[in-house]
């Protein structure tokens, strides 16, 4: 899978991702740092990337519709995070992604459980 690392999100993270065999470029590494979201979310749908990010903005569906991007993953956080807990986050995603493909949809990866926004059928 070809994913696209928000600025908040170390290269221990990166590494994690690719040692497990996916396409990771970060924000940083393509000078986005300080982008606007708008323009992050263009850039990873251009690239057909998934976003990984800590930020919940992207979780506005209407501002951020995940059915015109190649997915959006938004890891939750304790308060006081630790680069540990972000590397659970990611360990927790690869899990899922074992068994349910990401497709263009919002998964927001939380402790212990992963929720899924779908897009509605009309």
């Amino acid at each position: 899978m070809r994913f696209k690392l928000d600025e908040n999100i170390g290269t221990r993270g990166q590494d994690l991702l690719r040692a497990a065999g996916h396409d990771v470029e970060t924000v940083p590494g393509q000078d986005l740092c300080g982008a606007a979201d708008e323009t992050l979310f263009e850039v990873c749908r251009q690239e057909s990337r998934v976003l990984i990010t800590l930020d919940h903005d992207f979780g506005q569906v209407l501002r951020f519709p995940p059915e015109s991007s190649h997915g959006i993953v938004i890891l939750e956080l304790p308060p006081r995070a630790t680069s540990d807990a972000l590397l659970k986050r990611l360990q927790e995603l690869l899990s899922v992604l074992a068994t349910r493909p990401l497709g263009r949809e919002l998964w927001i990866i939380e402790p212990g459980r992963v929720r899924i926004h779908q897009r509605e059928t009309e």
